[in-house]
């Protein structure tokens, strides 16, 4: 329900200005833009939490199975984490230089 309604609201706010677009004869004005800089963040947000979660409960469930490897385990996986959350850093930061 939260997606559909999400989906709606990022529908509808392209077509309150589709009118002016129209009008301008502009395909991509600025409240398009706008919109479509915030959905690449949100799928980029999206896909690195979802990546992150994924990670972490691997290398926690290999953790459990075998203790004695987590300093084996651990390193790598934060390195993993911090080059997933950089892919996000690095959207967000592109949609500032646009």
């Amino acid at each position: 329900m939260k997606k559909l309604l999400v989906f709606a609201l990022f529908a509808l706010g392209s077509v309150a200005y589709a009118e002016e677009a129209a009008a301008t004869g502009a395909l991509f004005n600025t409240y398009t833009k706008a919109v479509f800089y915030f959905l690449a963040v949100a799928l980029a947000a999206y896909g690195g939490t979802a990546a992150q979660s994924r990670a972490a409960s691997v290398a926690l469930e290999g953790i459990a199975r075998n203790p004695s490897a987590a300093d084996k385990i651990m390193t790598p996986m934060i390195l993993g984490l911090a080059l997933m959350e950089s892919l996000v850093i690095f959207t967000l930061i592109s949609v500032f230089l646009i």
